[in-house]
């Protein structure tokens, strides 16, 4: 008999992070789809489930939670835990842990690259050559170099964009409410008076209540005509009808999205019928070497929990820091 059971909210988890559970004597069950509120609390109130290691954005609400008997962490394989009432869960002693930094330069290196394939028109060349067309010198584009890239949200996913676009020559304008200083980058404090500035705006905010539709109509209109969106943070930071209104208009010069307001991204979303987009499914954190990085974190998070020992306050969300063993 496992001396814990561990509940995986999907089909996968890396090798690495099972043999670490393994190890501690915990039996891993990974949850079939359809996860939602209903089959997470009919499991979790069987009372057998002593963790969960959450993969992607399953709504551990309130009523979830009031449900889940004997439970004792919540370990989110990454950093995102808007769909986690973490009110709740503190008020029931359920410690809520993260993988802080685990995934930070994947996610910049996405965040980066959608940024030089947009500002290269790299996605309109690659189709109108395959097409049958061919630009040849009638093509100007415009160079990365010299762009302004405000950062939104300067955490590590943050820092780390504002490091690699720095690097390649772009002037880099961070908005952070919790910092005073930005490893010497510029710091714009207000929103409305860094959007008329930016050739590029970069989100890498958590979503809470205060993010949610941050950037809407109103936002984007204060943007320079021909500016760029990248967003590889939460897709409901954006109000996506006023951002696919903008692209259509052609105000905004294009946008790249890897997170969306509903996901997976439905047939009939009107961004995919866009030719100044560059979508990607979610997965800008998503490498070999990140992916292994943040699934140990959270099988570690996991297993020393469990154990009774304190885990770093800069992985603890919510709930204590230390259980009894």
């Amino acid at each position: 008999m496992p001396k814990h059971t561990v509940l995986v909210t999907a089909q996968h988890l890396m090798q690495e992070a099972q043999q670490i559970l393994r190890d501690a004597g915990a039996g891993i069950e990974f949850m079939a789809e359809p996860i939602d509120e209903a089959s997470l609390s009919s499991r979790l109130a069987q009372g057998d489930v002593d963790a969960v290691i959450l993969r992607g954005s399953k709504p551990f609400t309130a009523d979830v939670l009031a449900a889940a008997k004997g439970l004792k962490v919540i370990a989110k394989n990454g950093a995102g835990v808007d769909s986690v009432d973490l009110g709740e869960a503190a008020r029931r002693g359920i410690t809520v842990a993260v993988a802080p930094g685990g995934n930070a330069d994947a996610v910049a290196e996405h965040a980066v690259a959608l940024m030089l394939a947009l500002v290269r028109d790299l996605h309109r060349l690659d189709r109108k050559l395959k097409g049958g067309g061919w630009e040849g010198t009638s093509w100007l584009g415009r160079d990365f170099r010299g762009s302004v890239v405000g950062i939104v949200g300067y955490g590590s996913i943050g820092r780390s964009t504002a490091r690699l676009a720095s690097a390649l020559g772009a002037h880099v304008v961070v908005m952070s409410g919790t910092r005073r200083e930005a490893d010497g980058f510029e710091i714009e404090a207000d929103l409305d008076k860094l959007l008329p500035r930016v050739d590029i705006l970069s989100l890498h905010c958590p979503l809470t209540a205060q993010t949610r539709g941050l950037i809407g109509a109103r936002e984007l209109a204060l943007m320079k005509p021909g500016a760029l969106v990248v967003n590889t943070a939460r897709g409901p930071i954006v109000d996506e009808a006023a951002l696919v209104a903008a692209l259509r208009s052609g105000y905004l010069g294009g946008a790249g999205l890897d997170t969306f307001e509903v996901e997976p991204l439905g047939a009939d979303n009107p961004l995919l019928g866009l030719d100044n987009v560059i979508l990607t499914p979610h997965v800008a954190g998503v490498t070999r070497q990140a992916a292994l990085r943040v699934a140990t974190m959270t099988a570690r998070n996991v297993v020393n929990a469990l154990a009774g020992e304190a885990l770093p306050s800069a992985h603890v969300v919510a709930g204590p820091t230390k259980r009894a063993a």
